[in-house]
């Protein structure tokens, strides 16, 4: 087998995180950093890596033929457009793009060049997610009319970021921050795809910006409206102190919560506590561990070779995109927006 040579574009922490799933991953091997501080090169080169200070640097290395970029958000389309246009593979860190356009450029580019292109929404594996995803199609629930996905958390999305680079650009506007983009990204993803092939045809947002960023918003509230008439909530308030159910769903048949976890445990998001409508109340059982981040890679290697589809193809991220992009529209107008579902046929 064919060893693919990955080249990481931004090695602060999540980059640094993807070294590590890679080394645990039959196919594919990490050859090289680009990263624009010394302290991040110092670092790649303490384990191993070819290290540079230009992007263009990495894509002229001829042992690199994929390219991750895990910088942040607002950097991801010209990365991804330079990575592809330099005849690489392509690995892009979750939201995909600042926007639905930029998503739908990039995934042209990729189809031109005959290149695989994918996203890392990893959490549409989490266990929570799965035993949610679990019970609402084997019908426990019946008739899903409500979804409720929330992070609480008296912490800004920074998190533990590396120190070198703008620790605090998740903070800011003009780096794709804010927790509709972390955090919400994700959420997004997984309600759409829980609820699907039920459509979203309806969304009103608030985004608002109140302890941690000034022109980003720390408390971001999407409301989706679906055809058959469910509602759907993302939530991702980084401003309380006190931590609302990690899932709340009421069907005809009952209603299911679990449970908030500081540590973002998402075995302990997966317990799911089951009221039904008539009988008694029950622990419904946990779903199986869905594949992890090597095993990601491994299909993504996998794919750049022709043997199948990478486990996220970036064309089930589009309506992702367009959520995003109709929620900072509603959020920036103060009103609902109708979705149009131009991008649905996944």
């Amino acid at each position: 087998m064919d060893i693919l040579g990955v080249g990481i574009i931004g090695f602060g922490r999540i980059g640094a995180e993807h070294e590590r799933w890679i080394r645990q991953t039959k196919g594919v091997r990490v050859v090289a950093v680009a990263d624009v501080t010394a302290a991040r090169r110092e670092m790649a080169s303490s384990r191993g890596l070819a290290v540079y200070q230009s992007v263009d640097d990495l894509l002229n290395d001829v042992r690199v033929g994929a390219v991750l970029v895990s910088t942040p958000t607002a950097m991801h389309h010209q990365q991804a457009m330079a990575a592809l246009r330099a005849d690489k593979h392509l690995m892009v860190e979750k939201p995909m793009a600042l926007d639905l356009p930029q998503a739908q450029e990039m995934m042209r580019e990729a189809h031109r060049r005959n290149k695989t292109l994918s996203v890392f929404h990893n959490r549409r594996w989490d266990v929570d997610f799965l035993t949610i995803d679990k019970h609402v199609r084997s019908g426990v629930f019946g008739r899903v009319f409500n979804v409720e996905s929330r992070l609480g958390q008296w912490a800004s999305c920074v998190g533990p970021a590396a120190t070198e680079f703008r620790p605090g650009w998740r903070n800011e506007s003009a780096y794709g921050g804010g927790g509709l983009y972390d955090w919400g990204s994700h959420f997004v993803d997984q309600l759409w795809r829980l609820m699907w092939p039920n459509r979203p045809v309806r969304l009103f947002a608030q985004l608002h910006g109140n302890v941690w960023a000034n022109d980003c918003d720390d408390l971001a509230r999407v409301c989706i409206d679906f055809e058959d008439g469910a509602a759907g909530l993302v939530e991702i308030n980084t401003t309380t102190r006190f931590a609302p159910p990690r899932w709340h769903v009421d069907g005809i048949l009952g209603s299911g919560q679990s449970p908030a976890s500081a540590d973002y445990d998402t075995r302990r998001w997966a317990e799911l506590d089951f009221i039904p409508a008539a009988g008694s109340p029950a622990r419904l059982a946990m779903a199986d561990e869905g594949i992890n981040e090597p095993i990601i890679w491994e299909q993504f290697a996998a794919a750049t070779r022709g043997e199948g589809e990478p486990a996220v193809t970036a064309h089930s991220v589009l309506p992702t995109m367009q959520l995003l992009d109709a929620a900072r529209e509603s959020a920036r107008r103060g009103v609902a927006v109708e979705i149009n579902g131009d991008s649905w046929a996944v």
